[in-house]
């Protein structure tokens, strides 16, 4: 028998991926593969442009109840209006709520070049768990229900300092908290208008965290237009149909039904299990 041609040897190895995690519910990837070649383990954003991370980043698509199903692309998985895929496809995200020592949340205004969303106001950082990533970046479902998530908590750390440019060190893995998990579907009309062909369709796992210091901030002009701290009240403004700000719509839900009485009682959020609810998956679709 022949040696395989490299595009032949990537399915076959998606093929056995995919089989053994259905078979177990648990995935632990370290190669993926994208157009006929194996990709890179380890995750690289300086010098890409926001095209090339939706064709080179491959998310992790997961059924109803957030069960690996196998793996996209970031514009196969934001593509909306599509024959037989009118809400994209399902699949992880995360989103960091990062308060300062004075108890202050840090927003960020998406950069105005984003493809999906932009120019809108949000949480401090919000992406996507990849496939194929050193640290690996997939969770297994006794490493939710346990709250350990390792891999939504490395790929919060990668997306701080890509768009932020806040430090590791500063906010480390095991500084957050995961409290919950989001599943929402949201088109981006505001962009794009009633049948726009992008939007997100997420389970989106919420992290906070607190630092005892400032960070060092040094935004990635190619996906953060500003960055700025609030008090609840501060939010509560800013938020107002009369101040003429757009939202991110994860955190318009995020905000108004579950983050005030996370705020009220960060110390409880951020040091016990008071407000975590890893169970459930809420789910906000209409």
């Amino acid at each position: 028998m022949g040696a395989l041609s490299p595009a032949a040897r990537c399915r076959r190895g998606i093929s056995r991926f995919l089989a053994a995690a259905r078979q177990a519910e648990v995935a632990v990837a370290t190669t993926t593969c994208a157009r006929g070649q194996m990709a890179s383990s380890t995750w690289a954003g300086t010098g890409m442009s926001q095209d090339d991370f939706m064709q080179k980043d491959e998310c992790l698509v997961v059924d109803e109840q957030d069960r690996l199903v196998g793996t996209a692309n970031k514009y196969d998985c934001h593509r909306f209006n599509q024959p037989g895929q009118p809400a994209g496809r399902l699949h992880r995200a995360f989103s960091v709520f990062l308060f300062g020592p004075d108890g202050r949340l840090l927003l960020q205004q998406r950069a105005a070049s984003k493809v999906t969303f932009p120019s809108v106001w949000t949480n401090t950082c919000c992406s996507h768990p990849l496939a194929g990533q050193q640290p690996p970046e997939v969770d297994a479902p006794e490493q939710v229900a346990d709250g350990s998530v390792p891999g939504v908590r490395a790929a919060a750390v990668r997306k701080l300092e890509h768009e932020l440019g806040i430090p590791a060190g500063q906010v480390p893995a095991s500084s957050f908290r995961f409290l919950t998990r989001l599943h929402y579907c949201a088109a981006d009309a505001d962009t794009h208008g009633p049948a726009s062909p992008w939007g997100e369709h997420e389970i989106d796992y919420i992290l906070l965290a607190q630092t005892e210091e400032p960070v060092t901030l040094a935004p990635n002009a190619d996906e953060v237009d500003a960055v700025r701290y609030v008090t609840l009240p501060e939010l509560q403004a800013m938020m107002d149909p009369g101040s003429g700000l757009s939202w991110s719509p994860w955190f318009r839900i995020l905000a108004t039904r579950f983050l005030p009485a996370w705020w009220a009682d960060l110390p409880a959020a951020l040091h016990s299990d008071k407000h975590a609810d890893r169970a459930t998956i809420h789910r906000v679709l209409g």
